[in-house]
C-alpha cells in the first residue's frame, strides 16, 4: 500500500510540475549566460556588420542544391546545444588519434551532415572579420537561415554573442541527447534538465517536419518491436506496411520523417501524430500524455506552431552559452585555437 501511495504522489507531483512549466513558458529568468542574458541581436553591428549577410548568402546558395539543408543544420544546432550548451563543440575534430573521442564521434552524431557549409561560412567570415564571429553564432544563424530560406523572411530572431567552447566529449553527447526510442517521461526529463519545458518539447519536436531518417534507425520499431518479429501496435497499420515495404528492400534506404511533407517546414508533423504516423517512438510518445496531446492538437494551427517554435528556438539557442571572456573565437570551426 505504501508503494502504491508513493507512486500516486509521484505522478501527482509530475503533473503539477508540467502545469507549472506550461504556465511559465514565456518567463525568462535572467541569471547570466544560462538564459542568454548577455546575447544581443546587434552584437556584431560594429565589429562585423556583414556577418549575417555572409551567413545568409552562403546558406541560400547551398540550399539551392540541397533541399534538406534546413533539416541538416537545424539538427546540428540541436545536437550542439543539448551538450554543454550552444558553444559549437559539435564542430570540433579530435586533435589526434590518441585524443578522447569528441561529440561528433558519438553514435547519435555519426549521421550529422552540413559541416562543409559551416566551414564555407567561417572561411568567408574570417576573410571579412578575422577572429570576431564565433562558430557557435554561425551555426545558430545558419540553422535559422536554412529553415527560413523558402519563406523569404526570418522565422525567428537569433541573439548573438556566443563564444566557442574548448571541450568536446563523445560521452557527454551520449548522455545528453534524446534518442529516437525515448518515451515521453525520458524526453520531458531531458528537456527539464536543460531548463526547457513541455511546450518547448512539443514545439521543438516539430523540427521533424523536415528531413529523413535511415531505415536502420527505425528497424526495431517496425520489424522487431518486442523481439518477436512484430511491429509497434501504436503505428497506423497502413503506414507501417508502407515503411516496412520500403525498408525491406535495403536497410540503407531513407524514410521521410514527415510523409508527404518532408521538404517543407510546416505543421504537417502534428497531423501525422494524430493519425498515428509518427516515425520514431519519441514522436509517437507526444500523444501518450494528456497535456502533451493537447499541445499536439493546438499546433494543428500553423500560426500557433510557428509562433511557439520561434520562442522555443530562441530559448534553446541561449542555453548555457559562453559569453564575454569565456571560451574562445575559433579561427577554424573544427579546430581549437
Amino acid at each position: 500500500m505504501a508503494m502504491k501511495t508513493n507512486t500516486t504522489y509521484f505522478h501527482l507531483f509530475a503533473t503539477l510540475l508540467v502545469i507549472v512549466l506550461i504556465g511559465t513558458s514565456n518567463f525568462e529568468v535572467c541569471n547570466g549566460a544560462l538564459h542568454g542574458a548577455a546575447l544581443k541581436l546587434k552584437f556584431y553591428e560594429k565589429t562585423c556588420p556583414q556577418a549575417q549577410m555572409i551567413v545568409k548568402a552562403v546558406v541560400e546558395d547551398n540550399a539551392g542544391f540541397d533541399p534538406f539543408l534546413g533539416a541538416l543544420l537545424l539538427r546540428m544546432h540541436y545536437h550542439d546545444c543539448f551538450v554543454r550548451g550552444c558553444d559549437g563543440s559539435i564542430l570540433l575534430n579530435p586533435r589526434s588519434n590518441t585524443d578522447e573521442q569528441v561529440e561528433l564521434q558519438a553514435e547519435p552524431n555519426l549521421s550529422l551532415l552540413g559541416f562543409d557549409v559551416i566551414d564555407e561560412i567561417k572561411t568567408q567570415v574570417e576573410e571579412a572579420c578575422p577572429q570576431t564571429v564565433s562558430c557557435a553564432d554561425i551555426l545558430a544563424l545558419a540553422a535559422r537561415d536554412a529553415i527560413s530560406a523558402p519563406f523569404g523572411r526570418q522565422m525567428w530572431k537569433v541573439p548573438l554573442g556566443r563564444r566557442d567552447g574548448r571541450v568536446s566529449l563523445a560521452s557527454e553527447a551520449i548522455a545528453n541527447l534524446p534518442s529516437a526510442s525515448s518515451n515521453f517521461s525520458t524526453l520531458l526529463n531531458m528537456f527539464v534538465r536543460k531548463s526547457l519545458n513541455l511546450i518547448d518539447l512539443v514545439a521543438l519536436s516539430g523540427a521533424h517536419t523536415v528531413g529523413v531518417a535511415h531505415c536502420e534507425k527505425i528497424s526495431r520499431r517496425f520489424f522487431n518491436f518486442t523481439g518477436k518479429g512484430d511491429t509497434d501496435p501504436s503505428i497506423d497499420p497502413i503506414y507501417a506496411e508502407s515503411v516496412k515495404a520500403h525498408c525491406s528492400v535495403n536497410s540503407k534506404n531513407i524514410v521521410e520523417m514527415d510523409p508527404r511533407s518532408s521538404f517543407s517546414f510546416d505543421n504537417h508533423y502534428y497531423k501525422n501524430l494524430i493519425e498515428r504516423r509518427g516515425l520514431f517512438e519519441s514522436d509517437a510518445s507526444l500523444v501518450t500524455n494528456t497535456l502533451s496531446a493537447k499541445l499536439v492538437n493546438r499546433f494543428q494551427d500553423a500560426g500557433a506552431f510557428f509562433a511557439q517554435f520561434a520562442k522555443s528556438m530562441k530559448k534553446m539557442g541561449a542555453m548555457d552559452v559562453l559569453t564575454g571572456e569565456q571560451g574562445e573565437i575559433r579561427k577554424k570551426c573544427n579546430q581549437r585555437n
